[in-house]
């Protein structure tokens, strides 16, 4: 149906389009939203406008006014802590029935194949301070944890976690300023939490592979602590805009 085709296509626009105003930081915390400004800025109709919002709302990224409209969510520094806690409950268990269950040799090759590399990633990181190659062997190292599960319900959970900015793997990695010197050593450390997590499914020790995946996740903290306390930073990490920080 062409209407319907069209209808979608507007609607994922306008998700899109909000969600990178919101995470960029154009919209900042507790700035309200409504169908209008939606409908203009992105050119949709009402009915997209309108669930682009709802579905922004579900992903926790805009909340509900009582006298009606949204307004853009406001996060305390513990919301943060507590989404990246609950990123790594998430991964914990995923690895836990991936060591119990047990996991392709092709998904173990790759896995294996993803540690090595890394290893070559972070020493360029330790040289160059350029963390782009890391980012993206560790965005797929995490999407192979979830693979490894084998839990559509675990998969939905995280993403819906993950539609936090900030609770990402790698949402801090690069905001760390004149701290850099430090991230090379959380950055060193994380990786021998993923060879850990590897060996730990290899050896099906599902217990031993979830203790250090929710401990991996802690990694993310050290980045936050980092990037909250060097001079220079200016909180430039994705959602950062949406953090009201305590004093």
């Amino acid at each position: 149906m062409p209407g319907y085709s069209e209808e979608t296509s507007q609607t994922l626009r306008a998700v899109l389009g909000l969600r990178g105003l919101i995470v960029d930081g154009v919209l900042k915390a507790g700035d309200r939203v409504a169908e209008p400004l939606v409908v203009e800025r992105f050119k949709v109709s009402r009915t997209p406008a309108r669930s682009a919002l709802v579905q922004l709302r579900e992903q926790g990224l805009l909340d509900s006014l009582p006298s009606g409209g949204y307004a853009v969510s406001i996060f305390s520094e513990r919301d943060v802590f507590d989404a990246i806690e609950l990123r790594g409950t998430l991964e914990g268990l995923a690895v836990r029935f991936a060591a119990e269950r047990g996991i392709s040799h092709s998904l173990a090759a790759a896995m294996a194949k993803c540690v090595t590399e890394l290893d070559d990633a972070v020493a360029e990181f330790a040289k160059s301070y350029d963390p782009d190659r890391y980012v993206r062997l560790n965005d797929q190292f995490h999407n192979y944890i979830i693979e490894a599960g084998q839990s559509p319900v675990i998969r939905r959970s995280l993403e819906r976690v993950l539609s936090l900015p900030f609770a990402a793997p790698n949402a801090f990695v690069q905001s760390t300023g004149s701290a850099r010197p430090h991230a090379v050593t959380i950055m060193a450390s994380a990786q021998e939490q993923h060879r850990s997590i590897l060996e730990a499914i290899s050896n099906r020790e599902g217990k031993r592979a979830e203790a250090l995946a929710c401990e991996h996740s802690r990694s993310a903290w050290k980045y936050l602590r980092v990037a909250f306390e060097s001079r220079d930073s200016e909180m430039n990490f994705p959602g950062a805009s949406l953090i009201r920080r305590s004093r």
